[in-house]
């Protein structure tokens, strides 16, 4: 079967070879699916053959949404020796063999895991399926016993060696998050059927387990010492997501539709995909990473929305920052070391980790002398998302009434209307519950912070996060609004400090307005007080 090579845009740029229907990979994660459909395809095969002609017992991280099924539906189709299927790709010119091995593909993805049945009930099929093709031994009872006795049977009949390709292997544990005794039964029949692994290493050609957390290796892999987690290596960083430079060749024509759609240049929407949907760092040393899935559905619906928020609320990520009581202000900029990424993810006492293993933080930069991680959101749509996620544990209001609080507060600034701005913030606050706030500054500080930093996505909206800067700067068109709060404090005081510590200094080269809101937060009334402006 022949395949077209994708369209795409010369160099020169609106220099348009076709201007064919572009059918995106959107909800196919299955490889030769998107090949037979001639949907866009981010050619990863150089690197896939890089993987498979290095070691041979691989485990990858990457967050929900990013290319890891397909991935591995990939490593599938070349194993099974589908060489058509490669065609015009790297594979094509590095491959001069094209063996076909026995391959047992497992995916955890597709169930929901409430209790051990399921679980049970989703390897029985599984393994009963592989039996079908290579046979059963009734003497063997165990899920791990079948599985053994699948792998050799496989290795016996093809006289080749086997191939194990293991999506989403943490998906049942991770449904189980909030159920400790429950996920560790579910652990353990995990680390059982998984057992054959390590002794029968003379039948497997390759194994990859790929997940969104490690869930450790002590607990479920102890046995497979020569396991090689390429999760935070350089070399394989990008064999999952987009890069910038992938972008700007296989995808030219696409950001040019999408320029001309929402009425920008070129140039201009390249640089609204990069703050909504790049950011992303899986290594020291790693490319600009593209989330895919958003990527491919904002060029697809020539929108710029946030697409991967809207399939998941982490609800348990949320939990487990309440749990640990963590200062949600410090995700603009955290620090983590080696060991802390290392840890097992039900030994984590930290939510950094596994906020960076979700894809809600991730590397931002990197200090070789101390091997310390600076992590931050990667982008606009998961700062936004998270934000918004986070916002109604704080002010116990549904997402929408805080998003359209925000919106309001925006229009009452550009209109200058700073009285109603605060109103609005006054309600907010008089509107949580006092037996389910917790009284304390803290508290306060949060909420101020996130509904500031959720205006951000609108305006230019900078919260505190070093000395020497205010609360909350808002930059507009024609004024740059400089707030301070007091708590149980006066709005002079406010006013006082923006003064001495000169916050509004680097606002007045531009000629801008320049505004000083002072306002006081009353503990007593749990609210805003008083406050004061200044022009």
């Amino acid at each position: 079967m022949k395949f077209r090579k994708n369209d795409y845009i010369c160099p020169m740029k609106n220099e348009i070879m076709e201007t064919t229907y572009r059918r995106y990979p959107i909800g196919i994660q299955n490889f030769e699916q998107l090949r037979n459909n001639n949907c866009v395809y981010i050619d990863k095969t150089e690197l896939i053959y890089r993987l498979t002609h290095t070691d041979s017992i691989y485990f990858l991280s990457r967050p929900r949404r990013f290319g890891k099924s397909l991935l591995v539906s990939t490593l599938e189709a070349y194993f099974q020796g589908k060489k058509h299927l490669f065609e015009g790709l790297a594979m094509e010119r590095l491959e001069t063999e094209w063996t076909e091995y026995p391959v047992l593909h497992m995916d955890f993805s597709g169930s929901k895991y409430t209790d051990v049945e399921s679980l049970k009930a989703t390897l029985d099929i599984q393994i009963s399926r592989w039996e079908e093709i290579y046979g059963s031994d009734e003497k063997e009872l165990t899920f791990s016993n079948r599985f053994e006795g699948v792998i050799q049977r496989a290795y016996q009949k093809t006289g080749k060696q086997v191939v194990v390709l293991v999506d989403e292997y943490d998906s049942p544990l991770l449904d189980t998050n909030s159920e400790p005794a429950l996920q560790k039964e579910l652990r353990n029949i995990v680390r059982d059927f998984f057992s054959p692994l390590k002794k029968n290493g003379q039948y497997l050609r390759f194994l990859l387990l790929t997940g969104i957390s490690k869930f450790s290796q002590l607990s479920i892999f102890s046995e497979l010492n020569n396991l090689q987690n390429i999760s935070m290596r350089d070399d394989f960083s990008a064999i999952c997501g987009i890069t910038e430079r992938e972008l700007h060749t296989a995808l030219q024509l696409d950001i040019q539709r999408m320029a001309d759609a929402n009425n920008e240049t070129y140039e201009e929407a390249c640089e609204h995909l990069k703050k909504q949907y790049d950011g992303y760092h899986f290594s020291k040393n790693c490319e600009d990473i593209y989330n895919p899935f958003s990527l491919f559905n904002a060029l697809n619906a020539k929108e710029y929305k946030n697409f991967w928020f809207s399939t998941g609320t982490p609800t348990f990520l949320i939990e487990l920052l309440q749990e640990a009581d963590f200062n949600v202000r410090d995700l603009e900029g955290i620090e983590a070391t080696d060991e802390e990424f290392d840890a097992p993810t039900e030994q984590i006492q930290s939510p950094i980790p596994v906020l960076y293993q979700s894809g809600y933080l991730t590397i931002k930069g990197y200090d070789p002398d101390f091997q310390i991680y600076k992590l931050a959101y990667p982008n606009r749509e998961v700062r936004k998302g998270f934000i918004e996620n986070l916002l109604p544990t704080y002010v116990h209001r549904a997402r929408e009434n805080n998003t359209f609080y925000v919106v309001s507060f925006i229009r009452d600034l550009r209109k200058g209307d700073i009285e109603s701005c605060l109103e609005r913030t006054r309600s907010v606050f008089a509107s949580i519950p006092h037996d389910l706030e917790n009284k304390t500054e803290k508290h306060y500080q949060t909420i101020f912070y996130l509904l500031f930093r959720l205006m951000g996505q609108y305006v230019d909206a900078e919260v505190k996060s070093a000395i020497g800067r205010a609360d909350v700067v808002v930059r507009l068109a024609d004024a740059v609004y400089v707030f301070e709060f007091k708590y149980d404090g006066t709005p002079d005081e406010a006013l006082a400090q923006i003064d001495s510590k000169q916050y509004a200094i680097p606002y007045q080269a531009d000629g801008r307005r320049i505004v000083k809101v002072g306002v006081n937060f009353d503990s007593a009334t749990r609210t805003i007080g008083e406050w004061k402006i200044v022009e």
